[in-house]
């Protein structure tokens, strides 16, 4: 994996600041279905709505943005984590980025299948909301436990 393609190592720390608490609180607004009634506005919608009953291709409907904040703040934080580099980012580390991505997706790709076999109706629809993210969290664990695990067993060299 290029070095260039990565973000700077300092974005690691602002991506946890924002991961952490839009997962937080992606998951409390699931668990509650709170939406705040002021993030109700009318915004620029590409597709039509059959839900609110619009019709047409680009037209303005009224929705909450709560969830799109908080899947966009999740989804830059968790990039900022994941492609950020390490302090001392060297191609053993390249290859564990590498193949911790590799298993993510393949993990994921797993999980989409089973939801294929075993989620109807609009259960599906919101698995498939879940998919969205389940990729960059995968990695991020995955990527971060072999980091943690690889550190403990091999001693620094100097």
């Amino acid at each position: 994996m290029s070095y260039k393609l990565l973000f700077p190592n300092k974005y690691k720390t602002i991506g946890w600041f924002i991961l952490i608490p839009a997962l937080v609180l992606g998951v409390y607004l699931n668990i509650t279905g709170f939406e705040p009634r002021w993030l109700y506005v009318k915004v620029f919608s590409l597709f039509p709505d059959e839900i609110s009953g619009t019709k047409k291709l680009f037209s303005l409907i009224e929705v909450s943005l709560t969830n799109t904040i908080v899947g966009t703040l999740f989804i830059v934080g968790a990039l900022m984590v994941g492609f950020s580099k390490e302090k001392n980012e060297d191609e053993f580390i390249a290859n564990i980025r590498l193949s911790s991505l590799l298993w993510a997706v393949s993990v994921n790709y797993v999980l989409l299948l089973l939801a294929f076999i075993f989620v109807y109706n609009t259960a599906f629809i919101t698995v498939m909301i879940y998919n969205m993210f389940t990729v960059l969290l995968i990695f991020i664990i995955r990527f971060n436990y072999i980091l943690h695990k690889t550190s403990k067993s091999v001693p620094d060299e100097k």
